[in-house]
């Protein structure tokens, strides 16, 4: 089987989507299937590279400017008369291939897919899309993305945002009822966003997952203290992802200050827009540590830091770290929004809070990490949770997802 994976963020960045992807091609090309993904190239110019034995079409490009492209360095803020200025462009944005049409019709016509899998509503997404459409190939559609997903980094203002996440939801809808078959990541998900009558085609939860085999609990290796500046006998809140206003990682890093637990410290990974800002405000302890971006073995050892993984995130599909986190044996800490509560289940492997509570999560916080036995039973559940993520698993429901959109 010939498989396309369109999607507008991919290798080397660094999100949700982009990890999902790279993972999905990577997994189908190790069981024998024949895989293109196709995506904005990074450098503005078309061309192609094996990357981890997945053929990738990097197609051409313009920078966006308007949000940093989750490669390089946030670049701190410039000051005009001792005052920070907001951000209102990066040299290094996020890449959009504006019209791909005709670099996506040779590619296609020289592969000749017999299905293609579509992550984002892209300009590539959508001319893969209207190609298969004329070709008479089957599309599979995952959606990732909330509309606060998009309305959120964009700051889009109060009064303006009902109406912009009404039509944002209506236009995911409309996409997805183009498809011959809709996933999402989770049941909750679909019930926020898609309802499978509305859209006239099968929609079913399909997890992310993440491959078990990287994440184990237990104690990390020495050296990775060493290396990052980690205290080693110190009881650690842990967070990975990106450091981006709309992620809430300043909630986190409130809500440990106000837990204030003996001998504690709080390790952030990642990168992103506020990470400037919140490492100069908070980060000037001996137990705060901002580490940037981290990837490969590094970061899977750094999760064996932690005692607790912590989010305040309130726009996650299901949330992949939150997964990595559960695999690790961690408890989790998350708020009850978005769509986590298929990984992080209330009072079993950690606690679900009010979205933007910093009091409530740092309750959660200090009963997890003076409680040794608490801490325990929500390692034990979270281990179990992650099992049923396993991406072998994941792998397997997208090959029959496959299999049965081109025997129709």
């Amino acid at each position: 089987m010939k498989i396309v994976i369109a999607t507008a963020v991919y290798y080397p960045q660094i999100n949700g989507v982009a990890v999902f992807s790279h993972n999905l091609a990577v997994g189908l090309v190790k069981r024998g299937y024949e895989v293109i993904v196709i995506c904005p190239s990074q450098t503005g110019k078309s061309y192609e590279e094996n990357v981890d034995g997945v053929r990738t079409v990097y197609l051409k490009s313009v920078d966006a400017k308007v949000y940093p492209d989750q490669i390089h360095a946030i670049p701190e803020k410039k000051r005009f008369l001792g005052v920070k200025l907001p951000h209102l462009w990066y040299e290094n944005g996020f890449r959009i291939s504006v019209f791909p049409s005709q670099e996506i019709k040779a590619v296609l016509d020289g592969f000749q897919p017999d299905v293609v899998h579509v992550q984002v509503s892209d300009p590539i997404g959508l001319s893969v899309v209207s190609y298969a459409r004329k070709h008479g190939i089957p599309v599979v559609t995952t959606e990732h993305n909330q509309p606060e997903v998009l309305t959120d980094p964009l700051r889009v203002p109060k009064l303006m945002k009902k109406p912009a996440n009404y039509l944002l939801s209506t236009y995911f809808r409309n996409r997805q009822s183009k498809s011959d078959f809709v996933t999402m990541p989770t049941e909750q998900a679909i019930r926020g966003l898609l309802r499978e009558k509305e859209l006239g085609v099968p929609v079913v939860a399909v997890s992310n997952g993440v491959d078990l085999s990287h994440f184990k609990p237990g104690k990390a290796n020495r050296m990775i203290y060493k290396k990052y500046g980690i205290l080693p006998d110190r009881k650690t809140v842990l967070y990975v992802g990106r450091v981006d206003p709309e992620k809430k990682v300043g909630i986190v890093v409130e809500a440990f200050l106000k837990a204030n637990v003996d001998s504690s410290q709080l390790v952030v990974v990642g990168d992103g827009v506020d990470r400037a800002r919140l490492d100069n405000k908070f980060g000037k302890t001996d137990n705060i540590h901002f580490l940037g971006r981290v990837a490969g073995d590094d970061l899977y050892e750094l999760y064996r830091v932690g005692d607790v993984f912590a989010t305040a995130s309130e726009i996650e599909t299901q949330g992949i770290v939150l997964i990595e986190a559960a695999a690790s044996g961690l408890p989790l800490i998350a708020v009850d929004k978005g769509a986590v509560s298929e990984v992080c289940i209330d009072e079993e492997n950690g606690y679900l809070c009010e979205p933007g509570s910093v009091p409530e999560i740092a309750a959660a916080i200090k009963k997890i990490l003076v409680d040794d036995k608490l801490r325990a039973r929500f390692s034990k559940k979270s281990l179990e949770i992650a099992k049923k993520h396993d991406f072998e698993t994941t792998l397997d429901k997208f090959t029959n997802i496959y299999k049965k959109v081109t025997s129709r």
